[in-house]
């Protein structure tokens, strides 16, 4: 039988609504592996243990009255350090900010306690959510379960960390830049980037942003330990803001259909000119087209869906420049007077970060266009395959390095070095158009050294497929490969 700090959150939910489990029983659980675990690991950085020992016994007296919270009634959970809960501190890593006390939840945050969800505390994220480590001035330095000497990920990288550690049964994180999707190829576990939109994003901002949910390519997603904890949660998260759609809350309108996985069409891609691969992913991948090949599914590996050049040029200068809209009026203006003072001839990735951060506006209209001639080459792809799998990134977990700047730092892929920002590229190929992207564990390998790392890739669907991507990534865990604990947990 499965530890019960590594029981899939779905079965714990059903494990509380039989009477088998309590919801104070299961958060002191939780709690009592935090505190045994996480002091070396440092992923659940705010800890609100107190308030969630006190909702938990409201979910038990409120179960015991015959009433029903929902689908998430008294299931403990944590959830990252950037959205808003009240009463708790969102910094964002911003040392400035570590006195930015939440008054109000983030809309994700209410719907999860709506859900009955019991909030434990929230994990640990880099400084702006802008790198694949999870280190900052105000919490500290936060490392993967699987080797203590890596990063976990980011920038979701205590949510990964903590569930695969057994810390916590579900997560809350967002991706702008693969921050659901690389913690999970990192540590092993699952996440999922939705379709741009439909997860309201209001609450996961710091003073001053006036509306978050205007933000370009950012979304809010769950982690978790198995792909059905996923769906569960998407259930809950998942339905536009009024501006999006009718008034009122009403259920996301999916695409797709209700197909068995064994029907699809997959198209695997493992590498690309721009972010080449390690040889122990692409591994993984020829494993996972030989076994879907066995069950009868509909492999292509020949089929490149989009031009890769042109995807990472749009992305680059339209993340930026999303990025750069959240930036202070004093940094932007730093920005903007070194992007003023570089060369024309000049293009580095420092200087096109620089210049894309601010952009103009009809400068982003152009890029915009050029990002319509991209969904139209998915949707044509689309029309050939049901769902892509790739790559979340080009290298195995890396080494902690806070060094200079992330564009400076290198990794080893394939014994060469390279540029550890190449995996941007696999992070906007889905990301940029907005599609689902489900990341999924892969398996382990080898490190070169004697140790085994987890490695994930991402099942991206058309826009609104989410279910199709999900049930995809669920039966591949229930009977290819899933999740495994890391040793020592």
């Amino acid at each position: 039988m499965t530890p019960l700090s590594f029981r899939p959150a779905h079965e714990l939910a059903r494990g509380l609504a039989s009477g088998e489990l309590s919801s104070l029983e299961l958060t002191d659980h939780f709690i009592a592996r935090i505190e045994a675990h996480d002091g070396p690991i440092n992923a659940v950085v705010v800890c609100d243990f107190e308030r969630a020992r006190a909702r938990a016994r409201q979910a038990d007296e409120a179960r015991s009255r015959g009433e029903l919270w929902g689908p998430l009634h008294g299931l403990p959970m944590t959830v990252k350090e950037s959205f808003n809960v009240a009463g708790l501190p969102t910094t964002w890593g911003f040392e400035a900010q570590a006195r930015n006390i939440a008054q109000q939840p983030a809309v994700t945050v209410q719907r999860l306690q709506d859900a009955g969800a019991v909030i434990l505390g929230k994990t640990n994220v880099p400084v702006a959510l802008a790198d694949w480590q999870s280190f900052n001035p105000v919490y500290g330095t936060t490392s993967n379960p699987w080797d203590l000497s890596r990063a976990p990920g980011g920038s979701s990288g205590g949510s990964a960390a903590a569930l695969a550690a057994g810390m916590t049964p579900l997560e809350l994180g967002s991706d702008i830049g693969a921050s659901i999707r690389n913690p999970a190829h990192y540590c092993g576990v699952y996440g999922h980037k939705p379709t741009w939109g439909v997860v309201p994003m209001a609450g996961h901002e710091l003073p001053g942003t006036q509306s978050i949910d205007s933000a370009d390519i950012c979304v809010a997603g769950p982690l978790a330990r198995h792909a059905a904890d996923l769906e569960l949660s998407m259930q809950v998260l998942a339905s536009p803001l009024a501006q999006f759609g009718p008034m009122g809350w009403t259920p996301a309108q999916w695409g797709g259909d209700a197909r068995h996985p064994r029907e699809l069409r997959v198209a695997i891609i493992d590498d690309d000119a721009q972010a080449p691969v390690d040889d122990a992913i692409r591994g993984k991948l020829a494993e996972l087209a030989a076994f879907l090949r066995a069950e009868g599914v509909t492999v292509r590996t020949d089929l490149k869906p989009v031009d890769g050049f042109e995807t990472h040029a749009v992305y680059m200068h339209l993340l930026r420049s999303a990025t750069g809209a959240m930036l202070d009026d004093a940094t932007w203006a730093q920005f903007a007077e070194k992007a003023r003072a570089l060369p024309a001839s000049q293009d580095d990735t420092e200087s096109r970060t620089y210049r894309a951060s601010t952009m103009t506006h009809r400068e982003w209209v152009q890029w915009d266009e050029r990002r319509a001639v991209l969904r139209r080459q998915w949707a044509q792809c689309f029309t050939q395959v049901d769902v892509v799998i790739a790559p979340v990134a080009t290298s195995l977990p890396i080494h902690h390095n806070h060094q200079g700047q992330r564009w400076e730092r290198m990794v080893q892929v394939n014994g060469r070095p390279q540029p550890h920002t190449h995996s941007l590229f696999w992070a906007g190929y889905p990301g940029v158009v907005g599609l689902p992207a489900t990341a999924f564990p892969l398996g382990l390998v080898n490190d070169g050294a004697g140790r085994q790392m987890p490695v994930g890739a991402q099942i991206i669907g058309p826009v609104r497929h989410d279910p199709v991507t999900l049930r995809l990534a669920r039966w591949l865990g229930e009977e290819w490969r899933g999740f495994t604990p890391p040793p020592g947990y």
